[in-house]
C-alpha cells in the first residue's frame, strides 16, 4: 500500500496547538486539531474515520474557517489508495 509522506505545516500545527488550548473550540475542531499534531513530525497517516470527520469538517455547511483549514490538512495526508 503507498504511504503518503505528507507531514503539517507549521501554521497549521500552531493553529491546532491553539484549538486544542480553546475552551469554546467544538469537539469536531479538537479531535482534528489532535489528528493533524499527530501527524507533524511522523510518518502517521489519516485513519478511515478521521478522513471521514475531516471531509464533513471540509465539505460540509456551517464549518468554522478553523475546521476547514485543519480538515483540509488532514485529508492531504490520507492514504491515496483508500
Amino acid at each position: 500500500m503507498a504511504r503518503n509522506t505528507k507531514r503539517t505545516s507549521k501554521s497549521v500545527a500552531k493553529t491546532a496547538s491553539k484549538t486544542l488550548r480553546s475552551p469554546t473550540a467544538s469537539k469536531r475542531e479538537k479531535s482534528l486539531a489532535g489528528s493533524a499534531l499527530a501527524q507533524s513530525n511522523t510518518n502517521k497517516q489519516t485513519s478511515a474515520r478521521m478522513e471521514t470527520k475531516a471531509s464533513k469538517a471540509v465539505f460540509g455547511k456551517g464549518a468554522s474557517k478553523t475546521s476547514r483549514k485543519l480538515g483540509g490538512s488532514v485529508l492531504s495526508q490520507s492514504n491515496k489508495a483508500r
